[in-house]
Formats: C-alpha cells, structure tokens, sequence
C-alpha cells in the first residue's frame, strides 16, 4: 500500500514538473520577436517595404496586398498596378499566361527584382561591378545615385523601353502588353526600409511608378510569391488550448510507453525493409537541398540520364555532352535540331559551373528530365 501510494505520488511529481516546463518555455517563445520575409510589406525590420507602402496608402489611398494567385486578379474595369517585389518562386506557365491577360486588359505589372530572367522573356546578361554604388541616368539623361546590388543587367529587345541605366547597362525597361505595360527594374533593394531614404532611392521609385500615369484604381503589393501566406490550420486554436493539447499528446506518449503497448505485430525485422528501401535516396536529396548543393545533384541528374542513353541508345557514357549530337538528332524526334545544338551547348556550360542557383538548378533540372522521358519512351 505503501509503495503504491509513494507510486502515485512520484507521478504527480512528475506531471507537475513537467506542466511548469512546458508553462516557462510557452512563455519565453512568445517574447519571441515575429520574423518577417524580406520585401515583405508588413515587415517593419530594414529589408521589409512596409516604409514603401504605408507611404503609397496616405498618399493615394487605393493600396491593399495581393495574396491570392495571379489566376484570380482582377477582371473589373480600373487601372490596376501590381508590384512585384523579389518574388521568391518563378510562376508557371499557366499564372505566367494570367499575368500577361491581367496587362492586356489595361493593367500595369512593377516587377522589380535582382535577376528577372525567367519572367516574361526578360533576358540579362552579367556585368562585373566593383561597387553598388552607381550613377543611374533616366530617358532624358537626368543622373541619380543609387546602390544597385544586382549583377546583371537587362538585355534591350526591339519592343523594350529603357527607363533607367547606368554605364553597365539598362537598370530599368519598359514593355507594352495591349492596353497595359511591364516594367522591370533590377533594383527591388530601393524599396527597403533601411535603404528607400537613401541616395535617390525615392525619386527613382516614384519615376517608375509615374511612367504610367498615378491615376491607379488600385495598387496591390503582391505577396502570393513570397512563400507564406493567409494562416495555418493552427492560427485557428488559441496558445492556451494547442499548450493544453501538446501536454496530452505527450502525457499519452508516456503513458503508453510505460505500459510498453505496440500497434500491431511486428511481422519482420525493420532492417530488412530499410536496407533495401528508397530511404538512402531521400536522405541524399534533403542533404542537397539544405545544403544548396544544386551543382552537385544537377551533376547528378545528368549522369542518369547518360546512363540511360548508353542502356537505350548505346551512346557510350564517358562521351562528353557536345560529342552526342548526331544522336540526339536521330533519336529526339520531338526537338528541332537547332534547339537540340542550344541545349547541349548550355547543358555543358551550366555543368561546368563551380556553382548555380536554385533558379537554374529548376530550369535544367526540368529540361534533363524531359530529355529522360523521351530516352526511356525510345
């Protein structure tokens, strides 16, 4: 009787800890100070825009945030503008085609971000800089200082308009889409808070915005393309009650624990299904995604599928990439010849990169496994 009373007591020792563990760290995180993206417009820390848009709604009144995808713009009548800033993911096809209705209809699209290659056929090319801080000249040679921390600059086409540059190069340009506009600038770091007061970051910002005309029914800061967005299931709970749930889930755990009880017959032992599993792959894939090692698994990827060339179509594996042309011509019925000799001409010199960004990595990764469908439907 004794040791069962002496039992019950170390339990509720136990739990009573536990409780006041959980009680100081549900605390000390919610002192915690809110991290916010970059460009983010609710982000009052330097590498937010909130500065940027708190401006724009006292002066024209008609800003609110876009966090929707670009399939559900706005069809209503009314000049809208829709800015851009640094989006995190490039768009595909199909809300790439939504974005370019949403300017047909009259709208206008801001896009300003560091390397806009990717989006709406904006071509550029890199330039060597020794410092950020640059000489910006606009359509009637009126010169700016500004920081520009970008590496590249944008490549003119015949239908393009430059708005702003600088002696490496066109910094801002403009194109018409029917009855509205793009215009993309390489300088989204104008619009921090910790840099819009800077130089002549403003005046540069407001040129851009005055290049259509102000008279915007709205202006939307689109936040769709900065990762998180809207709330999570949880926001819905209030911190008391997820605190009370979280308490059960692992009081029940140790419940269990102690009582020693298991789902189920254990049928065979676990390192038969794990040694021959598919495990061993994904820990290599999330070992190259957290440690950016896009050039190591793109080298990866492109191995395979030369390997799968020398299985279906007898290309021997050591050959290089360029060497496999008259191959590929016979044998990749569905691309033109042309485009074949550009792909193999960019493959090897994206290849024979020390290191490449996550934007490449997506876009050869894409096109490598297009080539693997076609080798293995040969």
């Amino acid at each position: 009787m004794q040791r069962s009373t002496a039992k019950k007591k170390g339990w509720l020792w136990l739990g009573l800890l536990l409780f006041l563990f959980l009680i100081c760290i549900y605390f000390i995180l919610s002192k915690q100070p809110q991290e916010y993206s970059p460009y983010d417009s609710r982000s009052p820390s330097p590498s937010g825009i909130k500065a940027f848009y708190t401006y724009l709604g006292n002066e024209t009144s008609v800003v609110d945030r876009w966090e929707q995808s670009s399939k559900l713009l706005p069809e209503s009548q009314g000049r809208h503008l829709l800015l851009l800033v640094e989006p995190f993911v490039i768009p595909d096809t199909e809300e790439m085609e939504a974005y370019i209705d949403f300017m047909e209809q009259g709208n206008t699209i801001l896009l300003m971000k560091n390397n806009p290659r990717g989006f709406f056929d904006i071509r550029t090319m890199f330039v060597e800089m020794m410092f950020s801080e640059q000489t910006v000249f606009d359509s009637t040679e009126t010169s700016y200082e500004a920081d520009i921390h970008s590496s590249v600059r944008i490549e003119k086409s015949v239908d393009d308009k430059v708005l702003l540059s600088d002696f490496h190069g066109a910094i801002a340009v403009k194109r018409e889409y029917g009855e509205g506009a793009l215009i993309v600038s390489l300088a989204p770091n104008w619009l921090m808070n910790g840099e819009i007061l800077a130089k002549d970051h403003l005046p540069l910002v407001l040129g851009l915005l005055q290049e259509e005309g102000m008279d915007y029914s709205h202006i939307l800061f689109d936040e769709y393309n900065h990762g998180e967005t809207g709330t999570s299931s949880l926001d819905v709970y209030q911190s008391w009650f997820l605190l009370l749930l979280f308490q059960g889930l692992l009081l029940t755990i140790l419940l269990l624990w102690m009582l020693g009880k298991r789902f189920g017959p254990i049928l065979q032992p676990r390192e038969e299904t794990v040694r021959y599993s598919d495990e061993s792959i994904r820990a290599l894939a999330a070992w190259h995604i957290k440690g950016n090692a896009y050039q190591d698994s793109l080298q990866t990827q492109a191995g395979y599928v030369k390997y799968l060339m020398q299985e279906k179509w007898g290309v021997p594996f050591n050959r290089d990439w360029k060497d496999c042309t008259g191959i590929l011509h016979k044998k990749w019925t569905t691309m033109d010849n042309g485009k074949i000799d550009l792909f193999l001409h960019q493959l090897t010199m994206i290849l024979r990169k020390d290191k490449i960004s996550k934007q490449e990595y997506l876009l050869w990764s894409k096109q490598l496994d297009t080539l693997r469908k076609e080798v293995e439907e040969g």
